[in-house]
């Protein structure tokens, strides 16, 4: 059971869930819900409202799942009108990459 936050966040758990699956595409569930520190259940119930919605889809292949996502789905908040699932990703990735460079050090200046 992965350890329980308390308090708000910058990212949602469907942003977290799908950055970690844009990080691996035939990742387990199991290993999801690991990286983003939420339960199974919890990561499952996000996979379906990103496939209801059409941002993720998913093809079986033999005990596992290759999901594939939709970098052109513009993403559903009206603030963040304009601003592609690609978009969010390629922040995301950069933010991971500098992080890999230069730990404990910050990357935005005020």
């Amino acid at each position: 059971m992965p350890e329980p936050h308390t308090g708000w966040t910058f990212l949602t758990n469907h942003a977290r869930v799908l950055a970690a699956i844009a990080d691996n595409h035939t990742a387990r569930i199991r290993d999801i819900a690991a990286h983003c520190r939420l339960t199974e259940r919890a990561v499952q119930k996000i996979i379906a409202d990103l496939e209801q919605d059409g941002y993720l889809s998913h093809t079986r292949e033999g005990r596992g799942n290759t999901y594939e996502i939709d970098p052109g789905k513009v993403l559903r908040h009206p603030a963040e009108a304009g601003l592609t699932v690609a978009s969010l990703l390629s922040l995301l990735v950069e933010d991971e990459a500098g992080r890999a460079t230069t730990p404990g050090r910050p990357h935005a200046t005020a």
